[in-house]
């Protein structure tokens, strides 16, 4: 059985802490980062003096759809090439037995549910926000590759969430809102048991 778990929200909303705690405690669990898929730089659109980098024409989401889908036509395979311990894995792929056990992709990233093709692949869909002066102070505290010149969060960043969240909206798309100034601990205690909840009744009817 395959899952497929969204975990998408502002910048510096938490997310990737929360991603990789889940990762540790779900099983036959992988993971794909957005992140992994920026365009090469000289690719990425200037407008208004900044790099346009928090738009969805600066991902490769092709190139990110076809991972996603790699995982859907073969999760043992995927785990095995990024180094996760499937149970009986080789048993069950070499055999001719339908694999009964269950293998979770979470998704991690800031524009996951303005592109109906990714929106469309989740089971459940997690959104994490945090108020503008939180997130300012976090994003300015962090160390990127490529620094954030002057003016880049006001003028760019923060307006670019804000007008995702609309379009996310609009399309009416289902998230569990998370709120991500609760801490590290609680965030994870609520995502694992809603997502522990869901995959027993889930079980209870597929048995």
């Amino acid at each position: 059985m395959q899952v497929i778990i969204g975990i998408g929200g502002v910048t510096n909303g938490g997310k990737t802490t929360l991603t990789n705690r889940l990762m540790q405690a779900l099983p036959n669990c992988s993971v794909v980062h957005q992140d992994d898929f920026f365009k090469p730089q000289d690719e990425i659109v200037v407008e208004d003096g900044f790099k346009q980098y928090d738009v969805i024409s600066a991902l490769d989401m092709d190139a990110m759809m076809n991972t996603i889908n790699a995982w859907k036509k073969n999760p043992i395979k995927f785990e095995r090439s990024h180094g996760i311990n499937t149970l009986d894995a080789r048993t069950i792929e070499d055999s001719e037995e339908k694999d009964t056990t269950i293998h979770i992709l979470i998704v991690e990233g800031f524009l996951l549910y303005t592109y109906r093709p990714l929106i469309d692949v989740f089971d459940y869909r997690f959104f994490l926000s945090i108020p503008y002066e939180e997130c300012k102070k976090r994003r300015s505290s962090r160390n990127y590759a490529v620094p954030d010149p002057p003016g880049l969060f006001d003028g760019h960043v923060w307006p670019m969430y804000v007008k995702h969240k609309k379009v996310m909206e609009d399309l009416q798309v289902d998230v569990v809102q998370l709120n991500g100034t609760r801490s590290k601990e609680e965030l994870f205690n609520h995502v694992y048991g809603y997502i522990q909840n869901s995959l027993e009744e889930l079980m209870k009817m597929l048995s």
